[in-house]
């Protein structure tokens, strides 16, 4: 324990997500020893963030404006959307420069053990969103793990019946990976979906 402020800081550090005690205190102690200029701009750039950025009222990813740009975007395909779970999802699949169409940001992923259902997930703006017709075709990729498989499994239910083609993304094996190191899940869903090769 430090004195006053200090651990303060240490402990406010230690309330961010991936911050064990350890990293907050190597972070509290950096700052110490920054210069004050670097510091005051870290926490400018903070207040900033919390007035300035809220999510875009049609997808619910992070936005600077009432919209974000790809909801603003108009080359993108509005016929196709990729249902995610949190707006950091959204930057890695803008990364693979591979999807073309709009998102939508759930928020979550349901997970009861946490209190987390589909009532506290913008699975009811999707819906909204559905009704005009618009889009074709919706792409669940949501995270391969328990909760990511419920909401899918959830979403799929959900949308059943609305005339669209329900998609997920695929999952398996890994570029570089090893056979022997996959876990069975992995594995399976490896043979699961599995492609004609045409040589």
């Amino acid at each position: 324990m430090y004195e006053g402020i200090v651990q303060d800081l240490i402990d406010e550090l230690g309330r961010l997500p991936g911050v064990g005690p350890k990293s907050a205190q190597r972070i509290a102690f950096h700052l110490l020893q920054a210069d004050p200029v670097d510091v005051r701009r870290l926490a400018e750039i903070l207040v900033q963030v919390k007035e300035k950025v809220r999510f875009c009222a049609v997808c619910g990813n992070v936005a600077e404006e009432e919209t974000c740009r790809i909801c603003r975007d108009p080359r993108r395909d509005a016929t196709l959307l990729c249902v995610v779970e949190e707006p950091k999802d959204v930057v890695a699949i803008e990364r693979t420069r591979e999807f073309r169409g709009r998102y939508h940001v759930l928020g979550g992923a349901i997970s009861p053990m946490d209190g987390i259902g589909p009532e506290q997930l913008r699975t009811r703006e999707l819906m909204t969103r559905l009704a005009d017709g618009t889009v074709l075709e919706v792409i669940l990729a949501t995270d391969p793990n328990l909760e990511g498989e419920a909401t899918a499994t959830y979403l799929t239910r959900l949308l059943r019946d609305l005339g669209l083609r329900v998609t997920r993304l695929a999952s398996g094996l890994p570029v570089g990976g090893d056979l022997e190191y996959a876990d069975e899940v992995t594995l399976g869903r490896a043979f699961e979906g599995r492609r004609a090769v045409h040589g």
